[in-house]
């Protein structure tokens, strides 16, 4: 039985294999996108029911495709699915769903990949890795399996209802963190939220959404930091038509903040003595924000209405200035923790020499020393956009130029 081919294989049909599934197509490049569940599945079961985007429709999209909703709201989990599958029709992608890549390695004879799918055997000239950030959830290993409360992944968590009566601890203060603790507390339930070093931009500011002024202040496009400060946990939330995320407001309603979990000892969660210090530094990055914003519209003579009260930080509440180093579970009736606290890659199907010590892509802009083999999809894999829908558009149109490239090399010959 003759083996399928094809001359760029695509794993993964999320925003980022779509994108580059445009781009080949634009170059005429044959190519096939391989998706072991269904287009872009984690935005249908890794997402809690009411999550909207974090960015308003006219910012969060392909440039070559509009939302079919109004420009400035936040599109639902929902509206996000819908708009990838209708994109992935307009352009066509040749996209197979349910098919699994099992392995890929290299030929042993000639240029080229073999690679093991669920579905066969296909042979392929580039492999485009555009599996995403998002693939296997992280939980630290703080307190036992055997513990009696429920423990969840925020990939897990859908809605309030899911979780056994009783009150809540979330874990993270990013994004998915703080908007789940604002739902389960709008809920009626009891929240504990465990806050951690990040940065809480303004939703708004003058006008102007925070996506706006991250691009016209040049932040969407800064080159990758050291190591250490690459990845920033940043609290901001689309929910309730888009508001700044404030933790002391949060405490004001009822929440009850506490510093980063440390440890679990005999029923017993311990946490660090930094919850001050770091929701410190969040009103410091909104600040610095605000100020540089400030100095933007002073510089090139804009008319934008002033905002003062966005520069307002309130006092501390108690649970601040006061904080608990421990919880005892069984007294403050926590019956569930929900992690919120990342996700790590996995690339054990790519049997390539482009990985270092610590089993991450080495690249350039997504092109590996390895001919051939391309990564899409990564945080900062070219700038500090690059996994967010248009960031991933634009890093795709890159890597589908280089390949495109490639081939008029290959296929030149002498007059």
């Amino acid at each position: 039985m003759p083996v399928e081919k094809t001359d760029t294989l695509i794993v993964g049909a999320g925003q980022a294999g779509l994108a580059i599934s445009e781009h080949l197509g634009n170059n005429n490049i044959e190519h096939l996108v391989l998706e072991k569940d269904r287009i872009v599945e984690k935005w249908r079961t890794g997402r809690w029911d009411s999550l909207v985007a974090n960015g308003p429709a006219w910012h969060d999209a392909f440039p070559s495709m509009d939302f079919s909703i109004h420009p400035d709201a936040f599109a639902s989990k929902q509206e996000v699915t819908e708009y990838f599958e209708d994109f992935a029709k307009k352009i066509n992608a040749p996209v197979r769903c349910n098919v699994e890549v099992l392995n890929v390695c290299k030929k042993p004879a000639g240029t080229g990949f073999k690679v093991s799918t669920s579905a066969g055997e296909i042979e392929a000239n580039n492999i485009v890795s555009a599996t995403g950030p998002f693939q296997h959830p992280v939980i630290p290993p703080v307190i036992p399996a055997g513990a009696p409360l429920q423990q969840l992944h925020s990939n897990s968590y859908y809605n309030p209802e899911q979780l056994p009566d009783g009150a809540v601890l979330v874990v993270g203060s990013g994004s998915s963190g703080s908007q789940i603790a604002d739902e389960l507390l709008r809920s009626g339930r009891t929240v504990y939220l465990s806050v951690g070093p990040h940065e809480r931009p303004p939703r708004s500011y003058r006008g102007r959404d925070f996506v706006w002024w991250l691009g016209v202040l040049g932040k969407w496009d800064l080159a990758t930091v050291d190591p250490d400060t690459a990845h920033v946990t940043i609290a901001v939330s689309g929910a309730h038509g888009g508001k700044t995320v404030d933790f002391r407001e949060f405490a004001c309603r009822g929440m009850k903040l506490v510093g980063m979990t440390s440890h679990y000892d005999n029923g017993v969660l311990h946490f660090a003595d930094d919850l001050a210090a770091n929701v410190a530094h969040g009103d410091a990055s909104l600040l610095n924000m605000l100020a540089e914003a400030d100095e933007y519209i002073y510089s090139n003579g804009l008319d934008f209405p002033t905002e003062e009260s966005a520069k307002v930080i309130t006092a501390d509440p108690d649970c601040i200035v006061n904080p608990v180093s421990q919880l005892d579970l069984r007294s403050t009736g926590i019956n569930s923790v929900i992690w919120a606290t990342g996700y790590r890659s996995d690339f054990d199907w790519l049997q390539a020499d482009v990985f270092d010590g610590d089993g991450k892509p080495v690249h350039q802009r997504g092109v590996t020393t390895e001919q051939g083999i391309y990564f899409l999809g990564l945080p900062w894999l070219s700038r500090r956009g690059s996994s967010f829908i248009w960031g991933v558009w634009h890093d795709a149109k890159y890597i589908a130029d280089h390949i495109a490239t490639q081939h008029r090399y290959r296929n030149y010959q002498p007059a």
